[in-house]
């Protein structure tokens, strides 16, 4: 493995802020082959750095590094990559600033094309956040992609998805420390309640019905939101989870560099044979949702994941059924 940090000058943003120097942290696994064309490309999601979604890397695993060279990098926001936390350059919505998918895709064009010579990408693969910029790759660098593979994500932040954004924002904001343009202190209150609401969203009606915590060692469903999801959040700096926000909320296709094209034309630019894989369960980005945008992509395969789990079937680090079904999935893709 190889662990770096590329710095890209005078790197222009799309809310219109000019970064002196972005920093983009990557973590990479396997052997990058002499002609180049065994790389995939796997974006972190929501609140999570490479060594939080690495586990599905390995021999046996979904994404095989002894045959593939993949390289996660770190999206903007997350606390490892330019960041509120790490950089005062970087700063939220209220101070006219934010992140966008376009902006990471661009970045990691120009880490790939800049630190290792790639100008083809095998797969983008891709779950939640990471599937929104796996379809950006496919609208921005369609001729640069083979394959992607968009794990419970969808293209544009629907309405329905906003709401839930929305409550988690106003979840942390509405903490007494909140000063209106960021933290005074932890916001205790915001933590709780973001993590709540989170766990409410991200596990299907089924999934507490079944009360599938118990078998990780959770001793009652309040301990569950405590330890499984509350004290996970903790570990990150409240304004980089608000950046992240702002960029999900950000996310369509159809914004994008060229200004060319709307939503429905930028999905029917993709070039790439796309693996369409929701969640059956999934609240937020539904398979309804999903299907409707794998419509729209020339060469999408339409495969959701039979789970009760609802969003984290799409990151199955618990769920060793719902792993084999994407790792048999993302197999067929790559052989095709």
């Amino acid at each position: 493995m190889i662990a770096g940090c590329f710095k890209l000058k005078d790197f222009a943003l799309q809310c219109g802020t000019v970064l002196a120097e972005a920093k983009l942290v990557y973590q990479t696994y396997g052997e990058l082959a002499g002609d180049r064309q065994n790389v995939i490309l796997y974006p972190t999601s929501y609140g999570a750095q490479h060594s939080d979604i690495d586990w599905l890397i390995r021999a046996d695993g979904i994404l095989d590094p002894t045959r593939w060279f993949i390289i996660i990098p770190n999206m903007f926001g997350n606390g490892l990559s330019s960041s509120p936390s790490n950089s005062a350059n970087c700063g939220l919505a209220e101070q006219g600033f934010w992140f966008t998918h376009v902006d990471n895709v661009n970045a990691q064009f120009q880490l790939l094309r800049d630190v290792f010579g790639i100008e083809q990408l095998a797969l983008v693969y891709g779950w939640s956040m990471g599937a929104q910029q796996a379809y950006h790759w496919g609208v921005i660098y369609g001729d640069r992609v083979a394959r992607i593979a968009a794990l419970c994500g969808t293209a544009r932040t629907t309405d329905h998805n906003r709401i839930f954004l929305e409550s988690l924002r106003s979840a942390l904001t509405a903490d007494p420390t909140w000063n209106g343009t960021g933290f005074n202190g932890m916001p205790d209150r915001g933590f709780r309640t973001f993590a709540r609401i989170y766990a409410s969203w991200a596990a299907s009606p089924a999934f507490y019905r079944a009360e599938l915590y118990y078998q990780f060692g959770y001793e009652s469903l309040e301990d569950y939101l405590v330890r499984g999801w509350e004290v996970g959040y903790r570990k990150r700096d409240p304004h980089n989870l608000i950046a992240m926000l702002d960029t999900w909320l950000r996310c369509d296709v159809g914004n994008n560099l060229s200004g060319q094209m709307d939503y429905a034309q930028a999905l029917r630019s993709i070039s790439a044979k796309t693996l369409v894989m929701p969640s059956a369960t999934d609240l937020y980005f539904t398979p309804e949702d999903c299907a409707a945008e794998a419509a729209l992509i020339p060469k999408a395969t339409y495969c959701p994941i039979p789970s009760i789990w609802g969003h984290r079937a799409g990151n199955p680090y618990q769920n060793p059924v719902d792993e084999a079904f994407i790792r048999t999935a993302i197999q067929k893709l790559l052989d095709r």
